[in-house]
């Protein structure tokens, strides 16, 4: 499985980012996610390729084509990083409000 930064790295760039939310909408070929970028269709297939690698999206072939979709549990490792980095800012603003009302942590 992959980690967070494996997966933050594929998304911080901001072409690829947009590649991603396109696929958002459904699965898409090369050919057709290149039709709405800024950027030619190797280096769509470049930015799918590393997509891919983060395990962020699916490759399907049907013929000679070849069509990406998200991958749904692509972002399991960011969302599982966020709640938990949360959940411990969180418990820590918790502590500081009990403790300026005078109670305590533990209730």
């Amino acid at each position: 499985m992959k980690t967070y930064g494996v997966v933050l790295t594929a998304l911080a760039d901001p072409t690829r980012r947009e590649v991603f939310e396109r696929l958002r909408e459904g699965p898409s070929s090369v050919a057709e996610l290149a039709a709405g970028v800024p950027v030619s269709r190797p280096a769509v297939s470049q930015h799918l390729k590393v997509l891919k690698q983060a395990d962020l999206v699916r490759e399907h072939r049907r013929g000679t084509r070849h069509f990406y979709e998200v991958n749904p549990s692509g972002l399991d490792p960011l969302r599982v990083y966020l709640e938990d980095f949360w959940g411990g800012v969180l418990a820590a603003f918790k502590t500081v409000a009990d403790q300026s009302q005078g109670g305590t942590p533990d209730g």
